[in-house]
């Protein structure tokens, strides 16, 4: 019984409040009251509407951050991918183009046959007496190349098999020391020697004291000796030295083939090479008997 009161007391006094706050707001006496709680709340209020806009804007940012991220790391993907294709297509390209100028050259000599090499590795070691210059290439015995093949690109020889492999060669290139070439000037036709020197240049020695070279000149394989095709182009005179106390007079040549650059060439299976001294050997044998 005194629970049911106290409840209808309490609702009664409820009643009575509202009714009393109405009543006074009608009256206008409750205006300064709302408007000192206004006034007292509006700086919290301003504050927490500004601390949700912070926590919005953060979140925005963090996820337009998060999908910048993602669109970033896509593009990177994408910029390597067409890299890594643009790469390949270039060298597709180079190689297009290397192996188009060997079969223009093969087509302007048709008096030999070819054996066409990727060089697979370089060596340059060091022996005793001089520097070796070595490319190794991926062809070999199976393929037809034996030892003292000449080996060309497009710009002009090379150098020479000198070891063979069932599936690989050497060649001694020609800017080696132990190279040695007969060759002569395009337009005089003064022959000489070609000869490797260890800075990877070229000498032509034994030139007659009496003929004129000059810088400029082309420098060709005279085909003398038998130990390569004639015609092959070697390189450019860039200097001449001549003194009168010398019983020849020498060029340095500068190779027209860029032998740091060597990718494609060229192994002239067709031409066998000969040795003079044997063959002089064997005949004077045969004349003798």
């Amino acid at each position: 019984m005194t629970a049911t009161r106290n409840r209808q007391l309490y609702i009664g006094l409820i009643l009575a409040l509202l009714f009393l706050g109405f009543a006074l707001d009608r009256l206008g006496y409750l205006t300064t009251v709302r408007t000192f709680v206004q006034t007292t709340l509006e700086p919290l209020e301003g504050a927490i509407t500004r601390a949700a806009h912070n926590v919005a804007g953060r979140t925005q940012q963090s996820q337009s951050l998060q999908a910048l991220q993602a669109r970033n790391a896509e593009l990177e993907s994408l910029n390597n991918k067409l890299m890594v294709d643009n790469v390949r297509l270039r060298e597709v390209e180079r190689e297009n183009e290397l192996l188009r100028q060997l079969l223009n050259y093969t087509r302007s000599n048709p008096q030999l046959s070819y054996q066409t090499t990727t060089v697979i590795g370089r060596s340059i070691g060091v022996d005793p007496t001089n520097l070796l210059y070595f490319v190794y290439v991926d062809v070999g015995a199976r393929d037809g190349v034996a030892e003292n093949m000449p080996v060309i690109t497009d710009r002009g020889l090379v150098g020479r098999v000198t070891a063979v492999g069932p599936n690989s060669a050497q060649v001694l290139m020609l800017i080696d020391p132990a190279s040695a070439v007969n060759a002569l000037i395009q337009n005089s036709r003064v022959s000489g020697l070609v000869r490797g020197n260890i800075d990877g240049t070229l000498t032509m020695e034994r030139i007659p004291q009496n003929e004129k070279v000059n810088p400029g000149d082309i420098v060709l394989t005279s085909g003398l000796g038998g130990n390569f095709p004639d015609k092959l182009v070697i390189g450019q005179v860039t200097e001449v030295v001549k003194r009168d106390q010398d019983m020849f007079q020498t060029a340095r040549i500068r190779p027209t083939v860029d032998f740091g650059k060597l990718e494609t060439m060229l192994i002239v299976t067709s031409f066998k090479p000969v040795d003079l001294e044997s063959e002089i050997l064997k005949s004077q044998e045969s004349e003798n008997q």
